[in-house]
């Protein structure tokens, strides 16, 4: 029987939403593995916290965007609410990033290491990661699974030693420095993690590498 993966998505686009490319790109990864793995989409069914015009970075006033509504964009159609994600059902569970990760699944970009994360995320990952089935985070995604897991001194990357890091690092976590085209894996805990698009400037072909590695680890530990 395949095992089955879970990606989370909050939107579409970079800036409130969930990365187009990163997402595509794990999408793009997983279906390698098409003979092992059987893969579905969630979002939130909600508002985004925002939404920004990715053409000028600007916020755009007066509009509210629902999640689930716009990651089905990515998902071309197939995805499903959040609140349907059932843990049991589900061997792992692989979120991309983008800006909307850490204002729609958490609050990290308002409130750093003092943030939350959404009750019904959590609601999948505690479960998930105490019955030690396998979590891959890219990009700023991380950074929830510093919130969910505060204290539990999880092996995490954001890429370089900024200031994400430095929020991750208050929650008892260790940040390991890491490129684009590369990993971190903390066999330990089961975490896989890429900074993917925290390097701003990384070729796209960098990009997929990193996640590309990182389904692979998070395949492997299926």
């Amino acid at each position: 029987m395949k095992k089955k993966v879970a990606v989370i998505l909050c939107g579409s686009g970079y800036l409130d939403g969930s990365e187009i490319r990163e997402a595509v790109g794990t999408l793009w990864a997983l279906s390698q593995h098409s003979n092992v793995v059987d893969v579905q989409c969630f979002a939130p069914d909600s508002a985004q916290a925002d939404v920004m015009n990715c053409l000028t970075s600007q916020p755009v006033k007066g509009e509210t965007r629902n999640q689930l509504v716009e990651s089905a964009r990515i998902a071309r159609g197939k995805v499903a609410p959040l609140t349907q994600l059932n843990p049991r059902e589900f061997d792992g569970v692989i979120m991309p990033g983008g800006f909307g990760a850490a204002k729609n699944l958490c609050n990290f970009a308002l409130a750093g290491s003092k943030g939350v994360v959404c009750a019904e995320l959590f609601a999948v990952l505690e479960p998930m990661y105490t019955a030690k089935k396998p979590i891959g985070a890219v990009c700023i995604a991380p950074a929830i699974l510093a919130l969910a897991f505060k204290g539990e001194k999880l092996e995490l990357t954001v890429g370089a030693d900024g200031e994400a890091a430095q929020e991750i690092t208050k929650l008892g976590h260790r940040h390991v420095v890491c490129k684009p085209d590369a990993c971190v894996v903390d066999k330990a805990h089961r975490i896989v993690t890429t900074p993917a698009y925290m390097y701003d400037n990384a070729p796209l072909h960098e990009i997929f590498t990193g996640i590309q590695k990182l389904t692979q680890e998070v395949v492997s530990l299926l």
